[in-house]
Protein backbone atom coordinates (compact mmCIF):
# COMPACT_ATOMS: atom_id res chain seq x y z
CA UNK A 1 0.00 0.00 0.00
CA UNK A 2 1.24 3.51 -0.89
CA UNK A 3 1.02 6.19 1.63
CA UNK A 4 0.19 9.99 0.48
CA UNK A 5 2.44 12.43 0.12
CA UNK A 6 1.74 15.31 2.02
CA UNK A 7 2.12 18.15 -0.76
CA UNK A 8 3.54 21.71 0.26
CA UNK A 9 1.24 24.03 -1.56
CA UNK A 10 2.06 27.55 -0.98
CA UNK A 11 -0.55 29.26 1.81
CA UNK A 12 -1.42 33.07 1.08
CA UNK A 13 -2.18 35.10 4.10
CA UNK A 14 -5.68 36.43 4.90
CA UNK A 15 -4.46 39.01 7.40
CA UNK A 16 -0.69 39.82 8.10
CA UNK A 17 0.92 41.86 10.09
CA UNK A 18 4.00 43.34 8.22
CA UNK A 19 5.04 46.12 11.24
CA UNK A 20 5.72 43.38 13.41
CA UNK A 21 9.07 42.39 11.78
CA UNK A 22 9.69 45.83 11.85
CA UNK A 23 9.15 46.23 15.31
CA UNK A 24 9.73 43.47 17.36
CA UNK A 25 12.66 40.64 17.30
CA UNK A 26 10.86 37.73 16.25
CA UNK A 27 12.43 34.40 18.20
CA UNK A 28 10.14 31.94 17.61
CA UNK A 29 7.24 31.13 15.72
CA UNK A 30 4.05 28.91 16.70
CA UNK A 31 1.10 28.24 14.53
CA UNK A 32 -2.55 27.57 16.42
CA UNK A 33 -6.08 27.42 15.44
CA UNK A 34 -8.46 29.96 16.32
CA UNK A 35 -11.91 30.04 17.91
CA UNK A 36 -14.54 31.62 15.21
CA UNK A 37 -18.14 31.76 14.76
CA UNK A 38 -19.63 31.28 11.15
CA UNK A 39 -19.85 34.65 10.28
CA UNK A 40 -16.69 35.65 11.24
CA UNK A 41 -14.93 32.65 9.35
CA UNK A 42 -17.60 34.48 5.84
CA UNK A 43 -15.70 37.60 6.67
CA UNK A 44 -12.00 36.50 7.05
CA UNK A 45 -12.44 34.88 3.31
CA UNK A 46 -13.51 38.33 2.36
CA UNK A 47 -10.27 40.03 3.38
CA UNK A 48 -11.13 43.07 5.06
CA UNK A 49 -9.87 42.26 8.88
CA UNK A 50 -6.50 43.86 10.68
CA UNK A 51 -4.45 42.62 13.34
CA UNK A 52 -2.17 45.25 12.91
CA UNK A 53 -2.70 46.29 16.64
CA UNK A 54 -3.34 43.26 18.54
CA UNK A 55 -1.64 40.82 20.45
CA UNK A 56 -2.36 37.41 22.03
CA UNK A 57 -1.82 37.14 26.08
CA UNK A 58 -2.51 33.79 28.66
CA UNK A 59 -5.92 34.46 30.80
CA UNK A 60 -7.12 31.55 33.10
CA UNK A 61 -5.05 28.61 31.69
CA UNK A 62 -6.21 29.42 28.27
CA UNK A 63 -4.62 31.77 25.14
CA UNK A 64 -6.60 34.62 23.94
CA UNK A 65 -5.92 36.76 20.76
CA UNK A 66 -7.21 40.37 22.07
CA UNK A 67 -7.96 43.47 20.07
CA UNK A 68 -8.23 41.62 16.57
CA UNK A 69 -10.85 43.08 14.13
CA UNK A 70 -12.99 41.07 12.15
CA UNK A 71 -15.67 43.43 10.63
CA UNK A 72 -19.42 41.85 10.52
CA UNK A 73 -20.41 39.79 7.46
CA UNK A 74 -22.52 42.05 5.12
CA UNK A 75 -25.01 39.36 3.91
CA UNK A 76 -25.30 37.92 7.58
CA UNK A 77 -28.78 39.12 9.10
CA UNK A 78 -29.71 37.27 12.85
CA UNK A 79 -25.98 35.94 13.70
CA UNK A 80 -23.51 39.05 13.69
CA UNK A 81 -20.72 39.16 15.70
CA UNK A 82 -18.85 41.84 17.90
CA UNK A 83 -15.92 43.28 15.42
CA UNK A 84 -13.40 43.63 18.41
CA UNK A 85 -13.84 40.58 20.74
CA UNK A 86 -11.14 38.38 22.16
CA UNK A 87 -10.95 35.11 20.53
CA UNK A 88 -9.61 32.00 21.53
CA UNK A 89 -6.77 30.33 20.19
CA UNK A 90 -6.19 26.57 20.49
CA UNK A 91 -3.15 25.32 21.30
CA UNK A 92 -1.89 22.02 23.16
CA UNK A 93 -0.38 22.38 26.85
CA UNK A 94 2.75 21.71 26.33
CA UNK A 95 2.64 24.68 24.04
CA UNK A 96 0.75 27.19 26.46
CA UNK A 97 3.10 26.11 28.94
CA UNK A 98 6.06 27.20 26.77
CA UNK A 99 4.01 30.52 26.21
CA UNK A 100 3.79 31.25 29.07
CA UNK A 101 7.15 30.89 30.11
CA UNK A 102 8.85 33.09 27.71
CA UNK A 103 6.55 35.75 28.51
CA UNK A 104 7.27 35.85 31.87
CA UNK A 105 10.84 36.56 30.21
CA UNK A 106 11.82 40.09 30.40
CA UNK A 107 10.50 41.96 27.17
CA UNK A 108 8.57 38.84 25.67
CA UNK A 109 5.44 38.98 24.03
CA UNK A 110 3.34 37.28 21.65
CA UNK A 111 2.49 38.72 18.70
CA UNK A 112 -0.04 37.72 16.11
CA UNK A 113 2.13 37.55 12.57
CA UNK A 114 -0.99 36.45 9.90
CA UNK A 115 -4.19 34.45 9.70
CA UNK A 116 -4.65 31.88 7.09
CA UNK A 117 -6.85 28.76 5.96
CA UNK A 118 -4.76 25.88 5.86
CA UNK A 119 -4.92 23.08 3.39
CA UNK A 120 -7.92 21.88 4.80
CA UNK A 121 -9.56 25.35 4.65
CA UNK A 122 -9.01 25.58 8.56
CA UNK A 123 -8.58 29.09 10.39
CA UNK A 124 -5.09 29.27 11.60
CA UNK A 125 -3.06 32.16 13.49
CA UNK A 126 0.62 31.91 13.01
CA UNK A 127 2.07 33.92 16.09
CA UNK A 128 5.54 34.98 17.08
CA UNK A 129 7.05 35.14 20.85
CA UNK A 130 8.91 38.45 19.83
CA UNK A 131 11.07 40.99 22.26
CA UNK A 132 10.58 45.03 20.79
CA UNK A 133 13.07 46.49 18.77
CA UNK A 134 14.47 50.01 20.22
CA UNK A 135 14.95 53.01 17.96
CA UNK A 136 18.40 51.89 17.17
CA UNK A 137 17.89 48.83 16.07
CA UNK A 138 15.35 50.02 13.46
CA UNK A 139 16.99 52.43 12.02
CA UNK A 140 19.88 49.47 11.54
CA UNK A 141 17.06 48.00 10.00
CA UNK A 142 16.48 50.36 7.78
CA UNK A 143 20.01 50.79 6.82
CA UNK A 144 20.84 47.78 5.91
CA UNK A 145 17.64 47.57 4.21
CA UNK A 146 18.23 50.56 1.68
CA UNK A 147 21.92 49.13 1.40
CA UNK A 148 20.35 46.06 -0.11
CA UNK A 149 18.44 48.00 -2.89
CA UNK A 150 21.43 50.27 -3.74
CA UNK A 151 23.00 47.17 -4.38
CA UNK A 152 20.94 45.99 -6.69
CA UNK A 153 20.90 49.37 -8.84
CA UNK A 154 24.10 49.44 -9.08
CA UNK A 155 24.60 45.86 -9.88
CA UNK A 156 21.78 46.10 -12.62
CA UNK A 157 23.21 49.29 -14.16
CA UNK A 158 26.37 47.52 -14.19
CA UNK A 159 25.72 44.94 -16.47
Amino acid sequence: MSRKKHQTSKISPIVENRKAKFNFFIEDTLECGISLEGSEVKSLRSSKSSIAESYAAVENGELWLINSFIPNYSHSKTFTHEDKRPRKLLVKKKQLSRLWQATGRDGMTLVPLRIYFNEKGMAKTLIGIAKGKKAPDKREVEKARDWKKQKLRLLKEKF
